[in-house]
């Protein structure tokens, strides 16, 4: 593995698979009742977060204190960011604090592999602006294994805010690497300009793709990032794109829900569907801490190919 992780595309389908078996692994320490592995004792990881974040940041903490690392919370927030100090100076305080991993959040797209110019340590992507999520396609490739075994030739939809989801394009990287075939399913304000160049089919019918897909994985609609309207109203994108009772119908019996949360419930997609038998999201969280333990180790501590 390379000494960052900071795109999904940076991932050969080796590299890939060795995080996934990495993470089963790790899952069988987390079903114990002493959680704890003393791999990265005396290793220092910092969570740098300048945008918002719950089930992330608390994910890392909680992988990285797992692994007997010693955890920084930075948060943007009352820090010297608030009052005006640049990315570089940030970076260059946590060089000199000794940080040998830093999990960056940030809204601009391209921050964390400008930071990784900067620090010596490995740089850990955790969502930049609307580029990419790595290890919550990771996540989500970890999920949908445990479900369906092997990825090669599933078929998996993904369906809503594609244009300001770094979920979706790192997911669609991942999976084509896996050998997964993935359609982006959206309404054509909602999709980027550079789809074009991406591994995956574009639809604007849900219910015709619906039925060959053994994954459908519903983005949430990013209001906050939306400067103008890019569908006509709530309603009319629900009764569009919305995943409700009667589409979850159409789907291939051993077909699964995904979302990466958090899910405008009633909007992207219905209550009972969130919470059915056939839906992975509770197990997505879970599934979150036990491969970014896994990101964690082989980045600082496991064998590295």
């Amino acid at each position: 593995m390379k000494r960052h992780l900071i795109s999904a595309g940076d991932l050969a389908k080796d590299d890939a698979l060795l995080i996934l078996d990495t993470a089963e692994e790790m899952a069988r320490v987390s079903e114990r009742s002493i959680k704890k592995l003393p791999t990265l004792r005396g290793r220092t990881v910092v969570n740098l977060f300048f945008e918002d974040s719950t089930r992330t940041r608390i994910s890392f903490e909680a992988a990285a204190k797992r692994l007997s690392a010693d955890v920084i919370n930075f948060s943007a927030k009352g820090s010297s960011v608030s009052k005006g100090e640049s990315l570089k100076d940030t970076a260059l305080t946590l060089e000199a604090m000794g940080a040998d991993a830093v999990v960056i959040r940030h809204s601009a797209s391209g921050a964390p592999h400008r930071l990784a110019n900067w620090v010596r340590g490995s740089v850990l992507n955790a969502g930049d602006g609307t580029h990419e999520h790595p290890t919550q396609a990771l996540l989500d490739a970890f999920s949908m294994r445990r479900r369906l075994g092997n990825l090669d030739g599933r078929n998996v939809t993904i369906v809503g805010d594609v244009l300001h989801s770094r979920v979706a394009r790192s997911n669609v990287l991942l999976l084509h690497t896996l050998g997964a075939q993935v359609t982006l399913v959206a309404p054509p304000t909602l999709l980027p300009v550079s789809v074009g160049t991406w591994p995956c089919e574009v639809s604007y019918d849900l219910d015709a793709v619906l039925p060959k897909s053994d994954v459908v994985m519903m983005l949430r609609v990013q209001k906050e990032r939306m400067n103008a309207a890019y569908f006509p109203s709530e309603r009319e994108y629900s009764r569009r794109y919305g995943l409700d009772r009667d589409r979850f119908a159409k789907m291939p019996d051993d077909a699964i829900v995904m979302h990466p949360g958090p899910m405008n419930r009633g909007m992207e997609i219905a209550a009972e569907v969130a919470d059915s038998a056939r839906s992975t999201i509770v197990e997505q969280v879970a599934n979150g801490v036990t491969i970014r333990m896994a990101v964690l180790y082989l980045l600082l501590g496991g064998e590295t190919a």
